[in-house]
């Protein structure tokens, strides 16, 4: 299960790029996962959870973005949402085609409370 070890890395990003004092103000952490991944969403996001359980991030909430995995036809020029990893252009049949997205694994965003914010 990869899903565990990609929910440690999140945790290092967070802890890299918010400072400790904040960390209990986070309620989002955003994230973009690629259909061609490899990640199931369903699991990073259990393991994500197990991993804050009791800890000054406890009331983060994990945002997975899923983005299909699609081409670009070098022949046509035509860019279309194909089956996973169905690399031939829907248009045209071709198969010189480049994959423009759904390999994607990425933390986006992460949304810290409003100071001031009503509870």
């Amino acid at each position: 299960m990869h899903e565990l070890s990609i929910a440690n890395d999140i945790l290092t990003i967070i802890r890299q790029n918010v400072p400790p004092e904040e960390l209990s103000n986070i309620e989002n952490i955003n994230v973009k996962i690629g259909d061609m991944s490899g990640v199931v969403a369903e699991s990073l996001e259990f393991c994500f959870n197990a991993i804050i359980s009791e800890t000054e991030l406890d009331n983060a909430k994990l945002v997975i973005e899923k983005i299909p995995f699609a081409v670009k036809c070098n022949s046509c020029g035509s860019e279309s949402t194909n089956e996973f990893g169905v690399r031939v252009c829907s248009d045209c049949n071709s198969t010189d085609t480049k994959v423009i997205s759904g390999l994607e694994m990425q933390v986006t965003d992460i949304e810290l409370k409003e100071i001031g914010a009503e509870v």
